[in-house]
């Protein structure tokens, strides 16, 4: 089967030496690429270049991504194609730069003019941030036949309250699938789908679910 998977955060810049990111080491997207590759699938891995995780990339093609346009693009690019299971795993960024201006001695906001690197001398920055366009809802536009598994990271709340927002992704973006974790739901994972929902205790059953899914 050919599966891309995507791993590691997106970053937004706020100029040509700062930037808006998530916390995303890219290691759960990156051993899940192992996996599948080492079960015989044809793996793609499209990889943050902020991503941390140390460890060794298997899959057979390794493309890097940076900001969500360019992931966003870069998948894209693969419509049309034998592409038959897309888990995107990567941390996208959830906000983007706006509107920018300068805080002046006086209090009154003035647009910031753009540069490569904006003077902390200019004044305090006041920023807009406007939600980034989720790509998970653009992916059955791109890969009407694939299966498609997304990612529900939730923080806030309790175990039933991701495996809600679990279901209410896969319903709003028409995934076959969401895997839940985080801090809402606690230790493990659960790969959540519209009418059930199963509980792994670690990534490797996890995975091996995962590629049951797509005939591995």
């Amino acid at each position: 089967m050919n599966c891309i998977v995507t791993a590691g955060p997106t970053f937004e810049p706020l100029d040509e030496v700062r930037r808006l990111t998530n916390f995303s080491t890219g290691r759960l997207g990156t051993e899940l690429a192992n996996f599948l590759a080492a079960r015989g699938h044809r793996v793609t891995l499209l990889i943050g270049e902020s991503a941390t995780w140390p460890g060794e990339r298997r899959a057979q093609s390794v493309k890097i991504f940076s900001t969500t346009a360019d992931l966003r693009a870069k998948l894209k690019a693969f419509s049309g194609k034998p592409v038959d299971a897309v888990f995107h795993a990567a941390a996208v960024s959830d906000f983007s730069f706006s509107r920018m201006f300068i805080r002046g001695a006086a209090g009154k906001l003035k647009p910031l003019t753009p540069a490569r690197k904006i003077s902390t001398r200019s004044g305090s920055l006041v920023v807009e941030l406007a939600p980034t366009p989720k790509i998970l809802a653009q992916l059955r536009g791109w890969f009407p036949q694939a299966r498609i598994v997304g990612w529900k990271f939730e923080a806030d709340g309790g175990r039933t309250d991701a495996l809600r927002a679990a279901k209410r992704q896969i319903a709003d973006c028409r995934t076959n699938a969401c895997v839940a974790n985080g801090p809402a739901y606690g230790r493990g994972f659960s790969l959540v789908t519209a009418y059930k929902q199963k509980h792994f205790a670690d990534a490797e059953k996890l995975f091996a679910a995962l590629a049951s899914g797509i005939g591995g």
